[in-house]
């Protein structure tokens, strides 16, 4: 800022802050934590030629990741933000598979209303017959759903379709 009131990263490394300062437009001096964890990641030195090599248009994305890719550092030493990248991508697909678990669910309710020859699709249950949504009463606890019979091992119940799969 080169002012009264220097940039936190002049503040931090005590120096003076000079009017040309790379740092003051992107690191204000209300904000001192901002610039600490980067330069603890990073280091002054290459943080300000990083932003000296880029356009001034792109340092304050550039300032932004820089900051985002070392608070993920200070949490996650190992694996950064990569690591959080993969749990986020492990969340997606989770819900993906809870998506499609639901869709079917659906289909075969839908079969099961349209074509009432699918009696092994779980029953519809309300209460309420205003209601336009139509649930199927709770899947039952995961012991109800092993059947493990003692002439074949390897057979599960399928709760969906209501007949024994066997592996």
């Amino acid at each position: 800022m080169g002012g009264n009131s220097p940039c936190a990263s002049c503040k931090l490394l005590r120096r003076r802050c000079a009017k040309d300062c790379i740092f003051a437009p992107y690191f204000p001096s209300d904000d001192p934590h901002k610039f600490a964890i980067v330069h603890k990641v990073f280091g002054a030195s290459n943080v300000s030629k990083m932003l000296q090599e880029l356009p001034v248009q792109q340092r304050g994305d550039a300032v932004m990741s820089l900051v985002y890719e070392a608070s993920a550092r200070v949490r996650d030493p190992v694996y950064g933000c990569v690591g959080a990248i993969s749990y986020l991508q492990n969340q997606v697909s989770q819900l993906q598979m809870q998506l499609a678990v639901a869709q079917a669910e659906i289909l075969c309710i839908q079969m099961q209303q349209d074509h009432p020859v699918f009696p092994n699709c779980p029953q519809i249950h309300s209460d309420d017959k205003s209601s336009s949504l139509l649930l199927p009463p709770p899947s039952p606890p995961p012991s109800q759903c092993l059947n493990f019979a003692a002439s074949s091992p390897n057979v599960i119940y399928d709760t969906i379709f209501g007949h024994d799969i066997v592996s």
